[in-house]
Protein backbone atom coordinates (compact mmCIF):
# COMPACT_ATOMS: atom_id res chain seq x y z
CA UNK A 1 0.00 0.00 0.00
CA UNK A 2 1.14 3.56 -1.00
CA UNK A 3 2.42 5.93 2.06
CA UNK A 4 0.41 8.90 2.37
CA UNK A 5 1.78 12.48 3.90
CA UNK A 6 0.57 12.60 7.57
CA UNK A 7 2.11 16.21 8.61
CA UNK A 8 3.97 18.25 6.57
CA UNK A 9 5.76 21.34 7.72
CA UNK A 10 7.71 24.25 6.50
CA UNK A 11 10.26 26.79 6.91
CA UNK A 12 9.82 26.78 10.98
CA UNK A 13 11.76 28.18 13.64
CA UNK A 14 12.14 28.31 18.02
CA UNK A 15 13.74 30.25 19.83
CA UNK A 16 13.59 30.82 23.39
CA UNK A 17 14.82 34.46 24.79
CA UNK A 18 18.30 34.84 22.75
CA UNK A 19 18.55 31.04 22.06
CA UNK A 20 17.98 30.06 18.70
CA UNK A 21 17.28 26.21 18.78
CA UNK A 22 16.09 25.77 15.03
CA UNK A 23 15.17 27.81 12.18
CA UNK A 24 13.51 27.08 8.79
CA UNK A 25 13.24 23.45 9.01
CA UNK A 26 11.06 21.33 7.15
CA UNK A 27 9.78 17.91 7.18
CA UNK A 28 7.54 15.71 6.15
CA UNK A 29 6.09 12.94 8.08
CA UNK A 30 4.49 9.74 6.20
CA UNK A 31 2.26 6.44 7.22
CA UNK A 32 5.11 3.95 6.53
CA UNK A 33 7.13 6.47 8.75
CA UNK A 34 9.69 4.61 11.20
CA UNK A 35 12.19 7.99 12.45
CA UNK A 36 14.43 7.79 14.70
CA UNK A 37 15.29 11.87 15.57
CA UNK A 38 18.70 12.32 17.28
CA UNK A 39 21.23 15.71 17.80
CA UNK A 40 23.18 16.68 20.56
CA UNK A 41 21.39 18.32 23.68
CA UNK A 42 20.12 21.50 23.60
CA UNK A 43 19.40 21.47 19.73
CA UNK A 44 15.27 21.45 20.08
CA UNK A 45 14.59 17.63 19.26
CA UNK A 46 12.21 17.61 22.16
CA UNK A 47 10.20 20.92 21.09
CA UNK A 48 10.39 19.36 17.46
CA UNK A 49 8.02 16.59 18.91
CA UNK A 50 5.97 18.94 21.04
CA UNK A 51 5.09 21.40 17.82
CA UNK A 52 4.57 18.39 15.57
CA UNK A 53 1.96 17.06 18.08
CA UNK A 54 0.66 20.60 18.45
CA UNK A 55 1.78 21.44 22.56
CA UNK A 56 3.72 24.21 21.33
CA UNK A 57 3.94 26.68 18.38
CA UNK A 58 6.72 27.40 16.20
CA UNK A 59 7.64 30.83 16.14
CA UNK A 60 7.45 30.98 12.38
CA UNK A 61 6.71 28.66 9.48
CA UNK A 62 3.56 26.42 8.94
CA UNK A 63 2.24 22.95 9.86
CA UNK A 64 -0.51 21.16 8.38
CA UNK A 65 -1.65 18.10 9.42
CA UNK A 66 -3.66 15.47 6.97
CA UNK A 67 -7.53 15.69 7.84
CA UNK A 68 -8.01 13.35 10.60
CA UNK A 69 -4.78 12.06 11.31
CA UNK A 70 -4.98 11.09 14.99
CA UNK A 71 -1.41 11.99 16.32
CA UNK A 72 -0.30 10.63 20.35
CA UNK A 73 2.50 12.49 22.01
CA UNK A 74 4.71 10.60 24.82
CA UNK A 75 6.78 12.89 26.09
CA UNK A 76 9.93 12.07 28.05
CA UNK A 77 8.45 13.02 31.74
CA UNK A 78 5.40 10.58 32.47
CA UNK A 79 2.54 12.02 34.75
CA UNK A 80 -0.05 9.52 35.95
CA UNK A 81 -2.45 9.98 38.96
CA UNK A 82 -0.58 8.24 40.50
CA UNK A 83 -3.84 7.16 43.08
CA UNK A 84 -5.21 5.02 39.59
CA UNK A 85 -4.31 1.32 39.51
CA UNK A 86 -2.77 0.46 36.16
CA UNK A 87 -6.19 -0.73 34.68
CA UNK A 88 -7.98 2.50 35.24
CA UNK A 89 -5.06 4.14 33.27
CA UNK A 90 -5.19 2.36 30.64
CA UNK A 91 -9.23 2.67 30.47
CA UNK A 92 -8.71 6.38 31.06
CA UNK A 93 -7.02 6.63 27.87
CA UNK A 94 -9.47 5.56 25.21
CA UNK A 95 -10.53 8.34 22.83
CA UNK A 96 -14.66 7.50 23.79
CA UNK A 97 -13.49 7.33 27.39
CA UNK A 98 -13.91 3.97 27.52
CA UNK A 99 -17.25 3.19 26.01
CA UNK A 100 -16.07 1.99 22.98
CA UNK A 101 -17.25 -1.82 21.66
CA UNK A 102 -14.29 -4.25 23.55
CA UNK A 103 -12.44 -2.14 25.21
CA UNK A 104 -12.44 -3.87 28.66
CA UNK A 105 -10.92 -7.00 26.49
CA UNK A 106 -8.59 -4.58 24.56
CA UNK A 107 -7.19 -3.59 28.43
CA UNK A 108 -6.72 -6.74 29.43
CA UNK A 109 -4.68 -7.86 26.26
CA UNK A 110 -2.58 -4.81 26.68
CA UNK A 111 -1.66 -5.84 30.35
CA UNK A 112 -1.14 -9.26 29.75
CA UNK A 113 1.09 -8.09 26.97
CA UNK A 114 2.80 -5.26 28.64
CA UNK A 115 3.86 -7.44 31.61
CA UNK A 116 1.97 -6.61 34.90
CA UNK A 117 0.75 -8.81 37.24
CA UNK A 118 -1.53 -7.11 38.97
CA UNK A 119 -3.40 -4.97 37.35
CA UNK A 120 -5.39 -3.02 40.55
CA UNK A 121 -1.56 -1.86 41.24
CA UNK A 122 -1.61 1.65 42.32
CA UNK A 123 0.51 3.95 39.96
CA UNK A 124 2.16 5.32 42.48
CA UNK A 125 3.55 1.97 43.87
CA UNK A 126 5.28 1.23 40.45
CA UNK A 127 9.43 1.65 39.57
CA UNK A 128 10.32 3.94 36.89
CA UNK A 129 10.42 0.81 34.76
CA UNK A 130 7.00 0.13 34.63
CA UNK A 131 5.69 3.40 34.76
CA UNK A 132 7.24 4.09 31.70
CA UNK A 133 6.27 0.44 30.13
CA UNK A 134 2.38 2.18 31.25
CA UNK A 135 3.09 5.32 29.78
CA UNK A 136 3.91 3.56 26.47
CA UNK A 137 1.21 1.22 26.80
CA UNK A 138 -1.27 4.41 27.15
CA UNK A 139 -0.35 5.63 23.90
CA UNK A 140 -0.36 2.52 22.12
CA UNK A 141 -4.11 1.53 23.77
CA UNK A 142 -5.52 4.80 21.77
CA UNK A 143 -4.41 3.37 18.01
CA UNK A 144 -2.51 6.15 16.98
CA UNK A 145 -1.73 7.40 13.17
CA UNK A 146 1.13 8.83 14.37
CA UNK A 147 3.34 8.15 17.44
CA UNK A 148 5.80 10.64 18.70
CA UNK A 149 7.89 9.39 21.37
CA UNK A 150 10.54 11.51 23.16
CA UNK A 151 13.34 9.51 24.98
CA UNK A 152 10.95 6.21 25.05
CA UNK A 153 14.03 4.30 26.46
CA UNK A 154 14.51 6.12 29.02
CA UNK A 155 13.97 4.13 32.85
CA UNK A 156 13.26 1.01 30.86
CA UNK A 157 15.84 -1.96 31.56
CA UNK A 158 17.26 -4.57 28.77
CA UNK A 159 14.26 -6.40 28.88
CA UNK A 160 12.06 -3.31 28.83
CA UNK A 161 13.89 -2.20 25.77
CA UNK A 162 13.61 -5.64 23.72
CA UNK A 163 9.86 -5.46 24.51
CA UNK A 164 9.55 -2.18 23.14
CA UNK A 165 11.43 -3.04 20.09
CA UNK A 166 9.10 -5.87 19.53
CA UNK A 167 6.26 -4.09 19.64
CA UNK A 168 7.87 -0.77 17.13
CA UNK A 169 8.76 -3.48 14.49
CA UNK A 170 5.16 -4.59 14.26
CA UNK A 171 3.90 -1.97 14.27
CA UNK A 172 1.22 -0.65 12.01
CA UNK A 173 1.28 2.96 12.50
CA UNK A 174 3.88 5.67 12.13
CA UNK A 175 6.33 6.59 14.56
CA UNK A 176 9.11 9.19 15.10
CA UNK A 177 11.66 8.51 18.29
CA UNK A 178 13.83 11.05 19.51
CA UNK A 179 16.56 8.62 21.33
CA UNK A 180 20.33 8.40 22.04
CA UNK A 181 19.69 4.83 22.40
CA UNK A 182 22.09 4.12 19.16
CA UNK A 183 21.14 0.12 18.90
CA UNK A 184 17.63 1.05 19.24
CA UNK A 185 17.92 3.36 16.57
CA UNK A 186 19.44 0.69 14.37
CA UNK A 187 16.93 -1.96 15.21
CA UNK A 188 13.77 0.03 14.50
CA UNK A 189 14.25 2.91 12.22
CA UNK A 190 13.92 3.75 8.62
CA UNK A 191 15.27 6.85 8.34
CA UNK A 192 17.29 9.35 10.27
CA UNK A 193 16.80 13.15 10.76
CA UNK A 194 19.84 15.06 13.09
CA UNK A 195 18.82 18.46 14.20
CA UNK A 196 22.01 20.22 13.82
CA UNK A 197 24.01 23.82 13.24
CA UNK A 198 26.55 21.62 11.22
CA UNK A 199 24.02 21.37 7.73
CA UNK A 200 22.92 23.66 6.15
CA UNK A 201 19.30 23.28 6.21
CA UNK A 202 20.07 22.62 10.10
CA UNK A 203 19.18 18.75 9.78
CA UNK A 204 20.65 15.85 7.69
CA UNK A 205 17.61 13.29 6.48
CA UNK A 206 19.16 9.75 5.95
CA UNK A 207 17.02 7.05 4.65
CA UNK A 208 18.04 4.24 6.53
CA UNK A 209 18.64 2.72 9.71
CA UNK A 210 21.62 4.00 12.32
CA UNK A 211 24.70 2.48 10.73
CA UNK A 212 23.27 3.51 6.61
CA UNK A 213 23.18 7.21 8.43
CA UNK A 214 26.63 7.16 10.33
CA UNK A 215 28.32 6.19 6.57
CA UNK A 216 26.23 8.97 4.83
CA UNK A 217 27.22 11.01 7.59
CA UNK A 218 30.46 10.81 7.38
CA UNK A 219 30.02 11.58 3.07
CA UNK A 220 28.20 14.35 3.83
CA UNK A 221 30.84 15.77 6.74
CA UNK A 222 33.36 14.43 4.41
CA UNK A 223 32.21 16.63 1.08
CA UNK A 224 31.64 19.84 3.41
CA UNK A 225 35.51 20.01 5.15
CA UNK A 226 36.68 19.95 0.89
CA UNK A 227 33.76 22.76 0.14
CA UNK A 228 35.18 24.41 3.06
CA UNK A 229 39.02 23.94 1.69
CA UNK A 230 37.81 25.06 -1.83
CA UNK A 231 36.65 27.79 -1.01
CA UNK A 232 39.80 29.31 1.18
CA UNK A 233 41.83 28.89 -1.98
CA UNK A 234 39.41 31.09 -3.42
CA UNK A 235 39.89 33.77 -1.32
CA UNK A 236 43.65 33.17 -1.12
CA UNK A 237 43.76 33.54 -4.75
CA UNK A 238 41.72 36.59 -4.47
CA UNK A 239 43.07 38.27 -1.57
CA UNK A 240 46.83 37.47 -3.42
CA UNK A 241 45.56 39.39 -6.83
CA UNK A 242 44.23 42.48 -4.73
CA UNK A 243 47.50 42.56 -2.97
CA UNK A 244 49.22 42.77 -6.68
CA UNK A 245 48.62 46.92 -6.47
CA UNK A 246 45.73 46.43 -9.53
CA UNK A 247 44.45 49.58 -10.07
CA UNK A 248 41.31 49.47 -7.83
CA UNK A 249 39.16 51.56 -9.79
CA UNK A 250 38.89 49.33 -12.62
CA UNK A 251 35.45 47.46 -12.95
CA UNK A 252 37.19 44.59 -13.38
CA UNK A 253 38.91 45.25 -9.80
CA UNK A 254 35.95 46.37 -8.47
CA UNK A 255 34.19 42.90 -9.33
CA UNK A 256 36.73 40.76 -7.67
CA UNK A 257 37.52 42.65 -4.54
CA UNK A 258 33.09 42.18 -4.55
CA UNK A 259 33.90 38.61 -5.48
CA UNK A 260 36.74 38.04 -2.59
CA UNK A 261 34.26 39.53 0.32
CA UNK A 262 31.23 37.74 -0.80
CA UNK A 263 33.53 34.51 -0.82
CA UNK A 264 34.65 35.38 2.52
CA UNK A 265 30.86 35.43 3.80
CA UNK A 266 30.41 31.41 2.54
CA UNK A 267 34.04 31.01 4.13
CA UNK A 268 32.98 32.12 7.46
CA UNK A 269 29.62 30.27 6.88
CA UNK A 270 31.21 26.59 6.10
CA UNK A 271 33.64 27.38 9.00
CA UNK A 272 31.12 27.90 11.32
CA UNK A 273 29.22 24.62 10.73
CA UNK A 274 32.47 22.79 10.59
CA UNK A 275 33.05 23.87 13.95
CA UNK A 276 30.10 22.55 15.23
CA UNK A 277 31.42 18.75 13.96
CA UNK A 278 32.84 16.54 16.82
CA UNK A 279 31.95 19.69 19.37
CA UNK A 280 31.75 17.11 22.48
CA UNK A 281 32.94 16.88 26.14
CA UNK A 282 36.40 16.08 26.80
CA UNK A 283 36.48 12.96 29.53
CA UNK A 284 39.42 11.61 30.23
CA UNK A 285 39.56 9.49 33.32
CA UNK A 286 42.69 9.23 35.43
CA UNK A 287 43.85 5.77 36.94
CA UNK A 288 46.15 5.57 39.56
CA UNK A 289 48.09 2.65 38.04
CA UNK A 290 48.35 0.56 41.06
CA UNK A 291 50.52 -2.98 39.64
CA UNK A 292 47.72 -5.09 42.05
CA UNK A 293 46.60 -7.65 39.59
CA UNK A 294 43.77 -8.38 42.64
CA UNK A 295 42.08 -4.84 43.15
CA UNK A 296 38.89 -6.75 44.59
CA UNK A 297 37.50 -9.90 45.09
CA UNK A 298 33.92 -11.16 45.93
CA UNK A 299 33.70 -14.34 47.35
CA UNK A 300 30.46 -16.54 47.11
CA UNK A 301 28.49 -13.20 48.33
CA UNK A 302 24.20 -12.97 48.63
CA UNK A 303 22.19 -10.52 50.06
CA UNK A 304 18.14 -9.92 50.45
CA UNK A 305 15.83 -7.31 50.40
CA UNK A 306 12.29 -7.64 52.17
CA UNK A 307 12.67 -11.60 52.32
CA UNK A 308 13.70 -12.00 48.77
CA UNK A 309 17.21 -13.24 46.89
CA UNK A 310 18.37 -10.51 44.50
CA UNK A 311 21.53 -12.62 44.19
CA UNK A 312 23.71 -15.70 46.27
CA UNK A 313 27.01 -17.54 45.78
CA UNK A 314 28.23 -14.58 43.52
CA UNK A 315 31.89 -14.64 42.90
CA UNK A 316 34.42 -11.56 41.18
CA UNK A 317 36.82 -10.81 40.73
CA UNK A 318 38.32 -7.02 39.69
CA UNK A 319 41.73 -6.77 38.15
CA UNK A 320 43.08 -3.98 36.22
CA UNK A 321 42.22 -3.55 32.61
CA UNK A 322 39.08 -5.77 33.38
CA UNK A 323 35.11 -4.19 32.53
CA UNK A 324 32.40 -6.44 33.81
CA UNK A 325 29.25 -5.39 32.53
CA UNK A 326 26.00 -5.83 34.66
CA UNK A 327 22.37 -6.76 33.12
CA UNK A 328 19.15 -7.49 34.91
CA UNK A 329 15.77 -6.15 35.30
CA UNK A 330 14.98 -3.18 37.68
CA UNK A 331 14.98 -4.59 41.29
CA UNK A 332 17.28 -7.26 40.43
CA UNK A 333 19.85 -5.98 42.56
CA UNK A 334 22.40 -4.15 40.31
CA UNK A 335 22.53 -0.68 42.39
CA UNK A 336 22.97 -2.65 45.41
CA UNK A 337 25.68 -4.68 43.88
CA UNK A 338 27.51 -1.44 43.56
CA UNK A 339 26.79 -0.64 47.10
CA UNK A 340 27.84 -4.02 48.08
CA UNK A 341 31.74 -3.19 45.94
CA UNK A 342 31.91 0.47 47.35
CA UNK A 343 31.86 -0.86 50.70
CA UNK A 344 28.48 1.03 51.40
CA UNK A 345 26.43 -2.29 52.61
CA UNK A 346 27.82 -5.50 53.78
CA UNK A 347 26.71 -9.24 52.01
CA UNK A 348 24.49 -11.18 53.79
CA UNK A 349 26.54 -14.17 53.03
CA UNK A 350 30.49 -14.09 51.33
CA UNK A 351 33.25 -11.92 51.85
CA UNK A 352 34.65 -8.97 49.62
CA UNK A 353 38.20 -8.36 50.04
CA UNK A 354 39.94 -5.32 48.71
CA UNK A 355 43.70 -4.15 48.31
CA UNK A 356 45.13 -1.89 50.53
CA UNK A 357 44.76 1.62 49.95
CA UNK A 358 42.55 0.80 47.00
CA UNK A 359 40.76 3.98 45.64
CA UNK A 360 36.67 3.11 44.27
CA UNK A 361 34.97 6.14 42.58
CA UNK A 362 31.23 5.77 41.84
CA UNK A 363 29.11 7.08 39.22
CA UNK A 364 25.53 7.20 41.11
CA UNK A 365 22.80 7.00 38.71
CA UNK A 366 19.96 8.64 40.98
CA UNK A 367 22.86 11.59 41.41
CA UNK A 368 22.49 12.07 44.73
CA UNK A 369 26.17 13.87 44.99
CA UNK A 370 24.80 16.14 43.52
CA UNK A 371 23.79 19.38 45.67
CA UNK A 372 20.46 21.30 43.52
CA UNK A 373 21.18 24.14 45.83
CA UNK A 374 24.81 25.14 44.51
CA UNK A 375 25.82 26.76 41.24
CA UNK A 376 27.44 24.99 38.29
CA UNK A 377 30.71 27.06 39.20
CA UNK A 378 30.67 25.74 42.74
CA UNK A 379 29.38 22.15 41.78
CA UNK A 380 32.53 22.31 38.98
CA UNK A 381 35.25 24.22 41.06
CA UNK A 382 34.56 24.05 44.82
CA UNK A 383 37.67 25.17 46.36
CA UNK A 384 37.63 28.56 44.61
CA UNK A 385 38.84 29.19 40.87
CA UNK A 386 41.00 26.74 39.90
CA UNK A 387 40.98 23.01 39.80
CA UNK A 388 43.67 20.28 39.72
CA UNK A 389 43.13 17.74 36.76
CA UNK A 390 46.59 15.19 35.51
CA UNK A 391 48.75 17.83 38.08
CA UNK A 392 48.03 20.86 36.30
CA UNK A 393 45.87 23.58 37.37
CA UNK A 394 43.11 24.60 35.38
CA UNK A 395 41.01 27.76 35.53
CA UNK A 396 37.03 27.66 35.98
CA UNK A 397 36.21 28.42 32.74
CA UNK A 398 38.50 26.40 30.87
CA UNK A 399 37.07 23.17 33.05
CA UNK A 400 33.40 24.63 32.49
CA UNK A 401 34.34 24.46 28.53
CA UNK A 402 35.35 21.32 28.17
CA UNK A 403 32.05 20.11 29.21
CA UNK A 404 30.66 22.52 26.62
CA UNK A 405 29.45 24.91 29.73
CA UNK A 406 29.12 28.46 28.53
CA UNK A 407 30.74 30.85 31.20
CA UNK A 408 26.83 32.93 31.21
CA UNK A 409 25.88 29.32 32.67
CA UNK A 410 28.16 29.64 35.88
CA UNK A 411 25.51 31.27 37.81
CA UNK A 412 23.10 28.69 37.30
CA UNK A 413 21.62 26.19 40.57
CA UNK A 414 22.13 22.86 39.28
CA UNK A 415 18.38 22.19 39.75
CA UNK A 416 17.88 24.13 36.89
CA UNK A 417 20.26 22.00 34.42
CA UNK A 418 19.51 19.91 31.80
CA UNK A 419 19.54 15.82 32.54
CA UNK A 420 22.34 15.75 30.11
CA UNK A 421 24.36 18.77 31.82
CA UNK A 422 23.98 17.33 35.66
CA UNK A 423 25.31 14.36 33.76
CA UNK A 424 28.25 16.39 32.69
CA UNK A 425 28.97 17.75 35.90
CA UNK A 426 29.18 14.27 37.82
CA UNK A 427 31.61 13.32 34.48
CA UNK A 428 33.69 16.51 35.51
CA UNK A 429 33.86 15.45 39.56
CA UNK A 430 34.83 11.83 38.53
CA UNK A 431 37.60 13.00 36.52
CA UNK A 432 39.09 15.06 39.35
CA UNK A 433 39.26 11.61 41.75
CA UNK A 434 41.89 9.05 40.47
CA UNK A 435 41.13 5.65 40.91
CA UNK A 436 41.85 1.89 40.74
CA UNK A 437 38.13 0.78 39.73
CA UNK A 438 35.38 2.28 38.63
CA UNK A 439 32.26 1.92 39.68
CA UNK A 440 29.33 3.46 36.76
CA UNK A 441 25.67 3.08 37.48
CA UNK A 442 24.33 4.11 34.30
CA UNK A 443 26.50 6.89 33.46
CA UNK A 444 24.77 6.78 29.54
CA UNK A 445 21.46 8.47 31.02
CA UNK A 446 20.63 12.09 29.66
CA UNK A 447 23.93 11.86 27.28
CA UNK A 448 23.55 12.68 23.66
CA UNK A 449 25.48 10.57 21.13
CA UNK A 450 28.56 12.48 20.52
CA UNK A 451 29.49 12.92 24.37
CA UNK A 452 28.65 8.97 24.44
CA UNK A 453 31.06 8.39 21.88
CA UNK A 454 33.57 10.12 23.76
CA UNK A 455 32.89 8.18 27.19
CA UNK A 456 33.16 5.02 25.05
CA UNK A 457 36.63 6.46 24.05
CA UNK A 458 37.72 7.48 27.84
CA UNK A 459 36.45 4.17 29.38
CA UNK A 460 38.55 2.08 27.28
CA UNK A 461 41.80 4.10 27.72
CA UNK A 462 40.84 3.64 31.13
CA UNK A 463 43.64 0.99 32.58
CA UNK A 464 41.74 0.10 36.06
CA UNK A 465 39.14 -2.15 36.60
CA UNK A 466 35.24 -1.08 35.51
CA UNK A 467 31.98 -2.48 36.45
CA UNK A 468 29.35 -1.14 34.13
CA UNK A 469 25.70 -0.98 34.84
CA UNK A 470 23.97 0.08 31.51
CA UNK A 471 21.40 -0.06 28.96
CA UNK A 472 23.24 1.32 26.35
CA UNK A 473 23.65 -1.77 24.10
CA UNK A 474 26.69 -0.47 21.64
CA UNK A 475 28.46 0.84 25.16
CA UNK A 476 28.28 -2.37 26.58
CA UNK A 477 29.19 -4.53 23.79
CA UNK A 478 32.16 -2.17 23.25
CA UNK A 479 33.49 -2.53 26.89
CA UNK A 480 32.46 -5.67 28.57
CA UNK A 481 34.75 -8.85 28.55
CA UNK A 482 32.17 -10.62 30.83
CA UNK A 483 28.51 -10.21 31.61
CA UNK A 484 26.95 -10.69 34.64
CA UNK A 485 23.19 -10.96 34.79
CA UNK A 486 21.22 -10.64 37.74
CA UNK A 487 17.67 -12.63 37.54
CA UNK A 488 16.76 -10.77 41.17
CA UNK A 489 15.23 -14.26 42.20
CA UNK A 490 19.26 -15.14 43.54
CA UNK A 491 20.32 -16.57 40.44
CA UNK A 492 23.75 -15.12 38.51
CA UNK A 493 25.05 -16.06 35.46
CA UNK A 494 27.89 -15.00 33.47
CA UNK A 495 28.01 -14.60 29.54
CA UNK A 496 31.10 -13.59 27.19
CA UNK A 497 29.08 -10.52 25.86
CA UNK A 498 25.70 -9.21 24.63
CA UNK A 499 24.54 -11.26 22.22
CA UNK A 500 25.06 -14.63 24.28
CA UNK A 501 22.87 -13.26 26.84
CA UNK A 502 20.80 -12.66 23.90
CA UNK A 503 21.09 -16.10 22.61
CA UNK A 504 20.12 -17.88 25.76
CA UNK A 505 17.50 -15.54 26.49
CA UNK A 506 14.02 -16.84 26.56
CA UNK A 507 11.58 -15.97 23.42
CA UNK A 508 8.75 -13.69 24.32
CA UNK A 509 5.67 -14.37 23.55
CA UNK A 510 4.63 -12.93 19.66
CA UNK A 511 2.58 -9.09 20.54
CA UNK A 512 -0.81 -10.10 18.50
CA UNK A 513 -2.33 -6.55 19.13
CA UNK A 514 -0.25 -4.78 17.04
CA UNK A 515 -0.13 -6.32 14.01
CA UNK A 516 2.52 -4.71 11.26
CA UNK A 517 0.14 -4.68 8.17
CA UNK A 518 3.29 -3.58 5.75
CA UNK A 519 5.57 -6.54 6.39
CA UNK A 520 3.29 -9.44 6.85
CA UNK A 521 4.88 -10.88 3.94
CA UNK A 522 7.98 -11.17 5.32
CA UNK A 523 9.87 -14.59 6.04
CA UNK A 524 12.65 -15.32 8.17
CA UNK A 525 16.16 -14.11 6.64
CA UNK A 526 18.92 -16.37 6.43
CA UNK A 527 21.14 -13.75 6.08
CA UNK A 528 23.50 -12.63 8.68
CA UNK A 529 21.65 -9.48 10.34
CA UNK A 530 23.50 -6.19 10.85
CA UNK A 531 23.74 -7.30 14.88
CA UNK A 532 24.95 -10.54 13.68
CA UNK A 533 27.59 -9.32 11.23
CA UNK A 534 29.15 -7.34 14.40
CA UNK A 535 29.13 -10.45 16.64
CA UNK A 536 31.14 -12.61 13.92
CA UNK A 537 33.34 -9.94 13.81
CA UNK A 538 34.12 -9.71 17.29
CA UNK A 539 33.48 -13.42 18.36
CA UNK A 540 37.29 -14.88 17.56
CA UNK A 541 38.70 -12.27 19.21
CA UNK A 542 36.01 -13.45 22.07
CA UNK A 543 36.76 -17.13 21.91
CA UNK A 544 40.65 -16.09 22.69
CA UNK A 545 40.11 -14.33 25.64
CA UNK A 546 37.94 -17.59 26.85
CA UNK A 547 40.07 -20.41 26.06
CA UNK A 548 42.67 -17.71 28.35
CA UNK A 549 40.45 -17.51 31.00
CA UNK A 550 40.27 -21.49 31.19
CA UNK A 551 43.75 -22.09 31.51
CA UNK A 552 44.04 -19.38 34.13
CA UNK A 553 41.81 -21.69 36.04
CA UNK A 554 43.85 -24.71 35.23
CA UNK A 555 47.19 -23.34 36.32
CA UNK A 556 45.22 -22.39 39.05
CA UNK A 557 44.65 -25.95 40.08
CA UNK A 558 48.25 -27.02 40.76
CA UNK A 559 48.52 -24.09 43.03
CA UNK A 560 49.75 -25.94 46.31
CA UNK A 561 47.46 -23.34 48.77
CA UNK A 562 44.56 -23.64 46.39
CA UNK A 563 44.90 -27.65 46.59
CA UNK A 564 45.01 -27.93 50.54
CA UNK A 565 41.75 -25.89 50.55
CA UNK A 566 38.61 -27.50 50.08
CA UNK A 567 36.59 -24.74 49.51
CA UNK A 568 38.61 -22.56 47.51
CA UNK A 569 39.42 -26.05 45.37
CA UNK A 570 35.52 -26.43 44.93
CA UNK A 571 35.14 -23.02 43.97
CA UNK A 572 38.04 -23.01 41.68
CA UNK A 573 36.29 -26.38 39.39
CA UNK A 574 32.71 -24.40 39.44
CA UNK A 575 34.48 -21.61 37.55
CA UNK A 576 36.47 -23.45 35.48
CA UNK A 577 33.30 -26.10 34.50
CA UNK A 578 31.63 -22.80 33.60
CA UNK A 579 34.68 -21.08 31.51
CA UNK A 580 34.82 -24.50 29.91
CA UNK A 581 31.27 -24.19 28.92
CA UNK A 582 31.64 -20.58 27.76
CA UNK A 583 34.17 -21.89 25.78
CA UNK A 584 31.97 -23.99 24.23
CA UNK A 585 28.77 -21.71 23.70
CA UNK A 586 31.13 -19.78 21.71
CA UNK A 587 32.48 -22.31 19.20
CA UNK A 588 28.78 -23.13 18.88
CA UNK A 589 27.49 -19.31 17.89
CA UNK A 590 30.71 -19.12 15.79
CA UNK A 591 29.67 -21.94 13.75
CA UNK A 592 26.24 -20.72 13.52
CA UNK A 593 27.42 -17.57 11.85
CA UNK A 594 29.73 -19.12 9.73
CA UNK A 595 26.84 -21.13 8.53
CA UNK A 596 24.59 -17.95 7.83
CA UNK A 597 27.25 -15.91 5.89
Amino acid sequence: MASTLLISSYSISKSYGNQVLFSDISLNFFSDERLGLIGPNGSGKSTLLKIFSGVELPDSGEITRKQSTFVVYLPQEDRFNLEKTVEETLQDAFPEGGLEVGYDQRTQEIIRQTGFADPTQKVGTLSGGWRKRLAISRALIQKPDLLLMDEPTNHLDMEGILWLEGILKLSSFAFVLASHDRYFLENTTNRIVEISQQYPEGFLKVEGNYSSFLQKREAAISQQEQQELVLANKVRRELEWLQQGSKARTSKARYRLNSAQQLQGELKVIKARNVQQGKAAKIDFEAIGRKTKKLLEAQNIGISRGGRALFAHLNLQLSPGKCVGVLGQNGSGKTTLIQLLRGELAPDLGTITWADGIRVVVFDQKREQLNPELTLKEALCPLGDRVVFREHSVHISAWAKRFLFPVEKLGLPISQLSGGEQARVLIANLMLQPADILLLDEPTNDLDIPTLEVLEESLQDFPGAIVLITHDRFLLDRLSDTLLYLDGRGKVEFFADYYQWLEARKPQPATKDFPNKLNSEKKASLKLSYEERKELNRIEQKIIKAEHIVDTFQQQLHDPEIMSDAGRLATLYAQLQKAENNVKQLYQRWEKLERLK
